[in-house]
């Protein structure tokens, strides 16, 4: 095949559509730092890997500086040495990898475990971008460079040997204590096999015996191949190598992997990788990046905010991990192979609060593929997941996936079956997991039924989940409340007017846990008794989950005994220290000025965030990424709005960073953003208008970015009283 159809063929198969716009003038890809978040310092440590695949691609390729784990991702910054280039799917560091896959350059005697063949690098010799990654490692006359580009099932290597040694490619099927398999044909010039590996294996309800993470690895020259160990053993690793004649030539390697068979790994490879131009394969993955990124362009920032901001586009376009194999997909929660196509690393806990809301605006072509993933998983495995890793694994609270679905019909997307999705939430609302009267749910205890709502059993009955009853009962009740809301707007979308009155009522029994003598949050036992202040959280506490009521935050501040009395309290939540935005549920509270009629107060707070918690630099993340959540909240901060409320469609108003932002939406239409002096030295809003028209609130829907409008700022040095006469629906 000629150079030209090569790169048509897999522009198209890497991103799943032919790339139909010309390359803007900025090369977008080059802004990108994959290291951001990589390692810990003086901001925090992001738990970010710079992997090298496409947006939402099944395997990711990164370089292994130590094996993952959980918590323990392949990839540290501090670390010194590489010990191979993992195929890996793990989405956080929090979470195990599973079916990975790892190749290695060897010269010399063979070796085989990690830390016997681990060569030494520095990060002077390395090059990390979405679409290529290089290093050197070794020292002196001994040291191997390697480069790799990958697409979305597969990978291409190339790997430069020193002169003069035998060269040799090792294909870890899988590490020790877990039994994958291998075998080689050199006839065929290929190494195949497969993983079973699966690390959150006993988090969940299913054991999965047809789990295999498979693998084909082809090699652009003839090799001398053999297997390890002799004999297969539980404690040692298993896997095959490559030999190949001394020589000065470079060694390629190709890399294709699948969940449904090697011949389907074989496939994805023959439609993605088909020949050896590394560059072209470079190129078609640079495209489709580049495509993606230039859905938003901005105009403004200094270089440090342009790194930030699309290094956190980057990651948020990294998940949910698509599943799909060319009309094809293994499913996790029936352990088949089934037509169609899924998704999966969804963190529902914390994406659904603004990850999952910019994919509906940079990614919009995807929405309707998400949601029916759920929806199939529902129909597999008798329950939509919280954060499947690929199937169920229990970790978090709340059924989060309602409010993925309510924001995707909220918005009109389609590609799903709305019935399907109204008995999916409907389930999760009115059903209590199997053992709830005796299984505290406590997070990642093993061997339990799928958690759904733990102590909704009780909370039917109370308005609550006791806390001596149920593990982190406070946050969940208030959780359970917003997915109450998000229950009551898909209801009310198919029709279902009494039910969705029945759990729009039911969407307010966070009141239930609100203690008005102290006015906070706080967990009640089975009696009705008051728990102790610090019970029943999730990663957070009193201070940060009082103000965790995104779907009701008139009746919080109704409660709090009116909107003065709510800027009081969030007051002395800042100015003491209490917020966390290291973690999600503090991510929207900086925006709850805007309903208290202080939006130069959110104007303040976000700046300072963005200022303090991002940075370009390896810790530039204070706080696990988890699937792009981190990174999201910057983008919409940098343009100047957030969804606290998410379902919502109604997007909060901050302080835009940019002086100009064009996003590209779904049907060509343009949403701009203008901020006179939106610069560092002018954070506060003096005015705003949409299409000339002056805002009404401190707000701006979904509905208007759709319709292509301009959101017009001007910018001050000093606070304004722009907003401070809004009213939020239901303040008292």
């Amino acid at each position: 095949m000629r150079r030209h159809a090569v790169l048509a063929a897999v522009l198209l198969l890497v991103s799943g559509s032919v790339v139909g716009r010309a390359a803007c003038a900025e090369d977008l890809v080059d802004v990108v730092h994959p290291l951001i978040g990589t390692g810990g310092g003086p901001i925090g440590y992001g738990r970010t890997m710079p992997v090298v695949t496409p947006p939402f691609g099944m395997t990711g390729w990164v370089a292994q500086t130590r094996q993952s784990g959980h918590p323990g991702l392949s990839y540290y910054h501090k670390d010194r040495t590489i010990s191979g280039f993992a195929g890996t799917h793990q989405a956080a560091l929090w979470m195990g990898d599973y079916g990975d896959v790892v190749i290695m350059p060897e010269s010399g005697e063979a070796r085989t475990l990690p830390a016997e063949r681990a060569l030494p690098f520095s990060h002077r010799d390395e090059v990390a971008r979405p679409d290529y990654y290089r290093v050197v490692m070794g020292a002196g006359g001994q040291a191997i460079r390697a480069e790799m580009t990958a697409a979305a099932h597969s990978a291409l290597f190339r790997f430069r040997f020193p002169a003069g040694t035998a060269r040799r490619v090792l294909v870890e099927a899988s590490r020790a204590g877990v039994t994958g398999g291998v075998r080689v044909d050199e006839a065929k010039g290929e190494i195949a096999g497969y993983n079973p590996r699966r690390s959150d294996a006993d988090l969940g309800p299913l054991k999965l015996p047809n789990f295999r993470g498979y693998f084909v690895v082809q090699f652009s020259r003839p090799a001398t191949m053999s297997t390890y160990p002799a004999t297969p053993a539980p404690d040692r690793p298993t896997g095959a190598f490559a030999t190949f004649d001394a020589g000065a030539d470079d060694v390629e390697v190709r890399v294709g992997t699948s969940f449904i068979s090697v011949e389907q790994a074989r496939d994805n490879l023959r439609r993605e990788i088909p020949g050896w131009d590394f560059e072209t394969v470079r190129r078609a993955l640079h495209d489709v990046w580049q495509e993606k990124l230039d859905r938003i362009a901005v105009e403004g920032l200094s270089a440090e905010q342009r790194h930030i901001f699309y290094t956190a586009l980057y990651h948020a376009l990294l998940y949910p991990r698509s599943l799909s194999e060319y009309g094809r997909y293994y499913s996790a929660f029936d352990d088949r192979v089934h037509e169609g196509d899924s998704y999966t690393d969804f963190a529902t806990w914390d994406v659904f609060r603004a990850e999952f809301s910019l994919l509906t605006l940079v990614a919009p072509e995807r929405i309707g593929g998400m949601v029916q993933a759920l929806l199939q998983d529902y129909r597999q495995g008798g329950w939509m997941p919280k954060w499947p890793n690929p199937s169920y694994t229990n970790i978090m609270i709340g059924t989060h996936a309602d409010s993925l679905v309510a924001e995707a019909i909220g918005k009109g997307f389609a590609g799903f079956d709305r019935a399907l999705a109204w008995e999916a939430v409907r389930k999760d609302a009115t059903v209590p997991p199997d053992g709830d009267g005796t299984n505290d749910w406590r997070d990642r205890k093993p061997g339990t039924p799928y958690e759904a709502r733990g102590g909704l059993s009780y909370a039917l009955r109370l308005g609550y989940v006791p806390a001596d009853r149920t593990a982190e009962a406070a946050s969940s009740t208030l959780d359970d409340a917003y997915d109450d809301w998000c229950v009551a707007q898909v209801a009310r979308a198919v029709g279902r007017q009494a039910d969705y009155e029945h759990f729009l009522r039911r969407s307010l029994d966070y009141r239930t846990i609100f203690n008005p003598a102290t006015r906070f949050m706080q967990a009640r036992n089975l009696d009705g008794s008051w728990a102790g202040p610090d019970v029943g959280w999730t990663e957070g506490g009193k201070w940060v989950y009082t103000f965790d009521v995104l779907h009701d935050v008139g009746g919080l501040i109704g409660l709090m005994g009116g909107r003065d009395a709510l800027a009081a309290r969030l007051d002395r939540y800042f100015d003491g220290d209490y917020n966390w935005h290291s973690n999600e549920p503090s991510h929207h509270v900086p925006y709850l000025y805007d309903f208290v009629g202080q939006p130069w107060k959110t104007q303040e707070r976000v700046r300072a965030i963005m200022r303090t918690e991002y940075a370009d630099r390896v810790s530039g993340l204070d706080g696990d990424d988890d699937c792009g959540q981190m990174s999201a909240w910057y983008v919409f901060s940098a343009l100047g709005f957030y969804p606290v409320n998410p379902a919502s469609g109604i997007y909060m108003i901050g302080s835009p960073l940019v002086s100009r932002a064009r996003l590209r939406m779904g049907d060509g239409r343009v949403f701009s953003v203008v901020a006179d002096r939106g610069a560092a030295e002018a954070p506060y809003i003096r005015s705003a208008t949409l299409d000339g028209v002056p805002l009404a609130s401190p707000m701006v829907a979904y509905r208007d970015m759709v319709d292509g409008r301009t959101l017009h700022f001007v910018m001050g040095a000093k606070p304004s009283r722009w907003g401070a006469s809004w009213v939020a629906p239901g303040a008292r």
